[in-house]
C-alpha cells in the first residue's frame, strides 16, 4: 500500500475538494434551518432572475444583428421597429436587474442574521469565548499554514467574516451560474454565426467548424491559467490582512479600556510603539497585497481590452470577403464577448475568490475550535453530572472535588490528585504564594477551566466574586442585577443592596447610564460586586480577593454582612486572600505549598483549621 501523500494535480484536486466540503459545511445549515423555506424561496427566485438575465442577453444579441443589418441596408421601417423592440427589452432587463439585486440583498441579510445568531449562541455556550482565548495564548506560535492558526479576534470572525462569507458565496455562486448558463446559451449562437474556416497545415487543408468557439476557449483557458499563477499569493495575504487589522483594532480597544492605568503609568510612549508595530504589520502586508493585485490587474486589463478587438480581427477576413454582413459581424462580436466573459469568470473574479477563500479558511478554523470546545464542554458536563448524580441528596449543598488535577495552558501541572470537601457553615480561606493556582482552583470548581481533570461538585445556588468584576455599560440597575434582568428586583431591593454595600451615593443613580467599569474606583467596583451578592442572596459565596481594594473598616463591615447572610441561610464561604486580616473571618484554610521534589505537580494543597475569632461576625455553623 502506498502511503505517499498526494502531489501535483492530485494534491491540488484534493485540496480543492476539501475546500468545497468546507464551504458546504458552512452554508448548508441555514438552508436546513427553521428559515429554510424562505431561504430556498429567495435562492430559487435569484436563480430564475439570473436565468432571465441570460435570456435577455440572448434577445439583445439577436437585436444587434437585426438592428445593424437595418442600418447597413438603410431600412428605416425595420430601424424604428427595432428601436421599439429595444425599449421593451430594456424595460424587462431593468426590472430583472432591480429585483435580482433586491432579493440577493435580502437573502444575504437573512443568511448573515441567522449565521450571526447561531455563532453567537455557540460562542457563548460551554464558555467557548473564554476557553478559546486560553487556547489561543497557549498556541500563538502557530504553523506557517494560515488555516492552522488558532482563531483570534472572534469579534471579527462573527461581525466581519460572516458578512463577507455570505456576500461572496452568493455573488460568486450566482456569477458562476450566470457564466455557465450564458456559455451554454451563446456557444451555439457563436458556433452558428462564426461558420467554418479553412487552414493549411503540412500541405493539407483542414476545415474547422465554429472556429470562433475554439478561439474563445483557447483564449480564456490560457488567460485563466496565467491569472491563477499571478493571483494565487493573494489568498494568503488576504488571510493575514484581516488578522493584522483585527489585532491593531483590538489593541486600540485595550488602550481605551485601560486608559486610566496607562495614563497613571505614563505609558503613552510604550502604547504608541505597540500600536506602531501592529500598524506596521497592517501596512507591510497591505503593500504586498496591492503589489500582487497590481500584477493581476496588469494582466486582466490587457486580457479584457484585447478581448474587445480580438473577435473583429479573427472575423474580419469573412466580413471583407462578403461571407457575413455588418449585423453578422456585430453578432459575432457580441456572442464572442458573452462566451469570452463566461469563460473568463475565473479571471475576472479571481480577487474576490482569493478573499472568499481566506474568509472561508478563517471561519472554518473558528468553526473547528467552537466544535472542539463544545465537545470538551459536553464531556466535562457528563463527568460533573455523574459526580453530582452519585452524591446523596444531603450532600447537594456541598463543595467536593475528587482526584482534581490543575494545569496551566502551556501544560505545567499545578496540582495533582487533590480531594477537597466543604459543607454548609464552612468558611474556608484559600491562601498561598502568588501564581500557585488559587484563582485557577476557583475556575476549576466553577467548571470553566479546560486544563483540569477530576470530578467536582458545586452547589447550584453559588456566586463567584472575581478579582476583576464585570459591569456592563448601561444603567446602574442593570450593572447591579447582571446577569439577570433588573426587572426581577424591586427598586427597594436594589437600593438596599447598595446601602448594605456602603455605596449610599449611588442609590439615587439607578437609572444613570455609564461605563461603570471605568467610572468607578477599584474599591467602588468591589463594593458594587458585593452589593450584587447581597441583592441575590446565594447560599454559597466564592470570593477571589473581593476586598483587596477596601480599607480595614469597610472590609470588616462587608465580610460581617456576608457572614450574617450566610448564617441565616446555612450557607458556606470560600475566599481567596493575601491579607492576614481576612483570615479571621474563616475557620479553615486550603493552603498551597510547594510540592516535594519528584512530585508530578508544582504545589500541594493542605486542609488545616484556623483559630476562631469571635469578633469576626456570627459564629460558624457546624456542618450539616
Amino acid at each position: 500500500m502506498n502511503d505517499t501523500p498526494p502531489s501535483g494535480f492530485s494534491a491540488r484536486f484534493a485540496n480543492f475538494w476539501k475546500f468545497c466540503l468546507r464551504v458546504w459545511a458552512l452554508s448548508a445549515p441555514y438552508f436546513r434551518s427553521e428559515d429554510k423555506w424562505k431561504a430556498r424561496g429567495y435562492l430559487l427566485a435569484i436563480v430564475l432572475l439570473n436565468l432571465g438575465t441570460v435570456y435577455m442577453a440572448v434577445q439583445f444579441n439577436d437585436w444587434y444583428r437585426v438592428f445593424y443589418d437595418a442600418l447597413e441596408k438603410k431600412d428605416q421601417v425595420v430601424f424604428w421597429q427595432q428601436l421599439t423592440r429595444f425599449s421593451y427589452l430594456a424595460f424587462g432587463a431593468i426590472i430583472i436587474a432591480v429585483y435580482k439585486f433586491y432579493l440577493t440583498q435580502l437573502l444575504e441579510v437573512r443568511w448573515r442574521s441567522w449565521m450571526t445568531r447561531d455563532y453567537l449562541d455557540r460562542w457563548l455556550t460551554h464558555h467557548a469565548f473564554y476557553k478559546m482565548e486560553l487556547a489561543r495564548f497557549s498556541t500563538l506560535a502557530g504553523p506557517a499554514n494560515a488555516g492552522d492558526y488558532t482563531p483570534d479576534n472572534p469579534d471579527q470572525r462573527i461581525q466581519e467574516d460572516l458578512n463577507l462569507f455570505t456576500t461572496y458565496t452568493i455573488s460568486l455562486t450566482m456569477g458562476l451560474l450566470n457564466a455557465v448558463v450564458t456559455l451554454v446559451s451563446f456557444v451555439g449562437i457563436l458556433w452558428a454565426v462564426s461558420g467554418p474556416i479553412d487552414f493549411t497545415l503540412g500541405g493539407t487543408t483542414y476545415t474547422l467548424q465554429g472556429y470562433m468557439v475554439w478561439v474563445a476557449v483557447l483564449y480564456c483557458l490560457v488567460g485563466s491559467v496565467i491569472t491563477h499563477y499571478i493571483g494565487r499569493p493573494q489568498i494568503r495575504l488576504n488571510f493575514f490582512q484581516q488578522k493584522y487589522e483585527a489585532d491593531f483594532r483590538h489593541h486600540m480597544v485595550r488602550v481605551r479600556e485601560y486608559s486610566e492605568s496607562i495614563a497613571l503609568d505614563k505609558g503613552e510612549t510604550v502604547e504608541r510603539a505597540q500600536l506602531d508595530l501592529r500598524f506596521s504589520s497592517v501596512l507591510s502586508n497591505y503593500l504586498q497585497l496591492i503589489r500582487k493585485q497590481k500584477n493581476l490587474i496588469w494582466f486582466t486589463s490587457f486580457f479584457g481590452q484585447a478581448a474587445i478587438i480580438f473577435p473583429f480581427i479573427v472575423a474580419a477576413p469573412r466580413f471583407f470577403s462578403g461571407a457575413i454582413q455588418l449585423g453578422g459581424l456585430m453578432q459575432i462580436s457580441t456572442a464572442f464577448g458573452r462566451v469570452q466573459d463566461s469563460l473568463s469568470w475565473f479571471v475576472d473574479s479571481y480577487s474576490s475568490i482569493a478573499a472568499w477563500r481566506a474568509t472561508t479558511g478563517r471561519l472554518t478554523n473558528f468553526e473547528d475550535s467552537i466544535q472542539a470546545i463544545a465537545q470538551q464542554g459536553q464531556a466535562q458536563t457528563a463527568i460533573n453530572s455523574i459526580a453530582n448524580g452519585a452524591a446523596p441528596a444531603a450532600q447537594a449543598d456541598r463543595v467536593d472535588a475528587a482526584g482534581l488535577a490543575l494545569a496551566l495552558p502551556g501544560g505545567t501541572a499545578l496540582l495533582s490528585g487533590v480531594s477537597l470537601s466543604a459543607g454548609p457553615g464552612d468558611r474556608v480561606l484559600v491562601k498561598g504564594p502568588s501564581g500557585s493556582g488559587k484563582s485557577t482552583l476557583f475556575r476549576a470548581l466553577a467548571g470553566i477551566w479546560p486544563f483540569s481533570t477530576g470530578r467536582t461538585q458545586l452547589p447550584k445556588d453559588a456566586m463567584f466574586i472575581p478579582q476583576r468584576p464585570y459591569f456592563p455599560d448601561g444603567t446602574l440597575r442593570d450593572a447591579l442585577a447582571y446577569p439577570q434582568p433588573a426587572s426581577q428586583y424591586t427598586d427597594e431591593a436594589l437600593k438596599q443592596a447598595l446601602e448594605d454595600a456602603l455605596l449610599p451615593k449611588l442609590v439615587a443613580r439607578l437609572d444613570s447610564q455609564d461605563a461603570w467599569s471605568q467610572k468607578l474606583s477599584g474599591g467602588e467596583q468591589q463594593r458594587l460586586a458585593i452589593a450584587r451578592v447581597l441583592l441575590k442572596k446565594p447560599t454559597w459565596i466564592f470570593a477571589d480577593e473581593a476586598t483587596s481594594a477596601l480599607d480595614d473598616e469597610a472590609e470588616e463591615t462587608l465580610y460581617g454582612r456576608l457572614l450574617a447572610h450566610l448564617t441565616a441561610v446555612r450557607g458556606g464561604l470560600v475566599s481567596i486572600a493575601h491579607r492576614s486580616s481576612v483570615a479571621r473571618f474563616h475557620q479553615r484554610a486550603w493552603t498551597f505549598k510547594p510540592a516535594p521534589e519528584g512530585s508530578p505537580a508544582l504545589f500541594s494543597l493542605n486542609d488545616t483549621t484556623l483559630p476562631l475569632h469571635p469578633e469576626a461576625g456570627p459564629a460558624p455553623l457546624k456542618n450539616a
